[in-house]
């Protein structure tokens, strides 16, 4: 009988100290979801102004060779990308230009905005039409661990035309990435994603990456504390903004000429400093 009595109350005891321990992490883990950020932002381009986007804010990458993705677009310096008074225009369009059947723009912040985590937030109308891939997103300024994926990527918004209103969140590293099929990714359908502007924004900390739309959380990535394969992210990224036209994912099904001149329309990019 003291036998029985000892080792139900030793169960109890380590039941009470396995519930405690979760607790814990649970708490750990919600406490690092509210991390602080600044409550102005530290660097932000409100396109508030006329002309071609602000060169201390924006340069471009140019060329036509694909893009690793088989995109048909040449992204040019001019032409494609302005600025309306109120809002960022990125227009993909047909044009016949150096070899390839469409023109757009790819707006990169490098050397001119380069971040260590923050909260990065931007407020956006998607294009509509098959074929059309625009993209919101970051990548390594140094390039610290070696060329794609190595260094990762982090993906804020992304929308393929065949599948409307479906926008995705990711990461790719070494470990996870899109070729060998083990990338972190979420995505949710979006009403109105092309009709009207929704708010598209990355919380990144050194411990987590969180990916959220009009303020609902929905992708989540945490650092594994294992090597740069898995967690790339303690090195500066900038931003780029795109539309790329077909390729491996946007013209899966196809690209419908039809469909183009489309536009990414984009009311203000934002980061918020993290605060320790």
């Amino acid at each position: 009988m003291f036998r029985a009595f000892f080792l139900k109350h030793k169960l109890v005891i380590v039941y009470g100290c396995a519930l405690a321990l979760l607790l814990l992490v649970a708490t750990a883990a919600v406490a690092q979801t509210k991390a602080r950020f600044t409550a102005k932002p530290v660097w932000a381009d409100e396109f508030n102004y006329k002309g071609m986007p602000d060169t201390s804010h924006w340069s471009y990458d140019t060329g036509g060779h694909g893009w690793g993705n088989n995109e048909l677009q040449y992204y040019r310096d001019s032409g494609n990308a302005w600025v309306n008074g109120s809002e960022l225009v990125i227009t993909a369009q047909p044009d016949s230009y150096k070899g390839m059947s469409y023109t757009s723009a790819r707006l990169v912040s490098k050397g001119r905005g380069d971040f260590l985590y923050g909260r990065f937030e931007a407020r956006a109308k998607l294009p509509a039409g098959l074929g059309t891939w625009p993209a919101i997103w970051m990548l390594p300024t140094d390039w610290r661990y070696g060329n794609w994926p190595r260094s990762g990527e982090i993906d804020i918004m992304e929308h393929v035309g065949y599948d409307p209103e479906k926008v995705h969140i990711s990461v790719h590293t070494q470990a996870y990435n899109h070729i060998a099929g083990t990338q972190k990714t979420a995505f949710r359908q979006v009403p109105g994603a092309m009709d009207g502007y929704h708010v598209y924004r990355v919380d990144w900390t050194p411990e987590l990456i969180e990916g959220y739309i009009d303020n609902q959380l929905l992708f989540s990535f945490r650092n594994e504390h294992k090597s740069p394969d898995e967690w790339p992210f303690d090195q500066r990224f900038h931003w780029l903004l795109n539309v790329a036209v077909g390729g491996n994912w946007g013209g899966k099904n196809g690209v419908n000429p039809q469909a183009f001149p489309a536009s990414l329309l984009i009311d203000y990019v934002r980061v918020y400093g993290w605060e320790k």
